[in-house]
């Protein structure tokens, strides 16, 4: 996939204030710091499309991208597919009021559960770590709103690659305990662009879906 254009549209206080949900949506979200603003970028091959923080809980609404892009291999004059990249607010730690998290929490569940254009969410987990109980938590509770997610492991540069490779093992060994099947999972780094590749060609193959679907 090659992207033609990634701009930023809008930020949404509440899913009623977000764009049309006429085109396919890929949400990301992640615990606070774990490199999401970083991904999007690297995605985008936009280093100054996401805003970058090393402040936890700098995102604080439904941040809209509007995405165009092209098959690696298309015709001349072939028109672009429009697609909307989101930026999710990080759950878990940040230094705010207990009002302002319950307000995120129940703006992020509105839009998990209610968004119809949502094709997929991006679950981005510190593939520097072993398995935390806050990333499993969210992973099923997607599960119980039957939300379609993948699980993205960030940060793969900072660590050796023994350490990483356990830590995403050990991730969806976890996850075995209550999921017959496991979602599909990236190992990336936005500093290297590790992962980008496969993340735009699972997207290019959903919006080739949506389409066939007549969405």
């Amino acid at each position: 996939m090659i992207i033609k254009t990634a701009e930023y549209l809008i930020s949404s206080p509440d899913i009623s204030n977000c764009p049309a949900a006429d085109r396919p949506e890929y949400a990301f979200i992640g615990r606070s710091n774990v490199g999401k603003s970083s991904l999007i970028n690297s995605i985008c091959n936009n280093q100054k499309l996401a805003k970058t923080s090393g402040s936890p809980g700098k995102t604080q609404m439904i941040n809209h991208f509007t995405i165009e892009s092209l098959p690696d291999k298309h015709a001349p004059h072939t028109k672009p597919d429009p697609w909307y990249i989101v930026d999710l607010p990080g759950y878990g730690f940040a230094k705010v009021s207990i009002t302002n998290r319950r307000r995120w929490e129940q703006m992020i569940e509105n839009y998990l559960r209610k968004r119809e254009n949502l094709v997929n969410v991006f679950i981005l987990i510190d593939s520097r770590h072993e398995p935390q109980k806050i990333d499993l938590d969210f992973v099923n509770m997607l599960g119980k709103w039957n939300t379609p997610f993948s699980l993205v492991f960030t940060k793969a540069d900072k660590e050796n690659q023994r350490t990483v490779a356990a830590n995403v093992k050990a991730f969806l060994a976890a996850m075995r305990a209550t999921w017959q099947f496991l979602p599909q999972n990236f190992v990336t780094s936005a500093v290297k662009n590790m992962g980008r590749d496969k993340i735009l060609g699972f997207i290019e193959t959903c919006n080739s879906e949506w389409k066939e679907g007549g969405k």
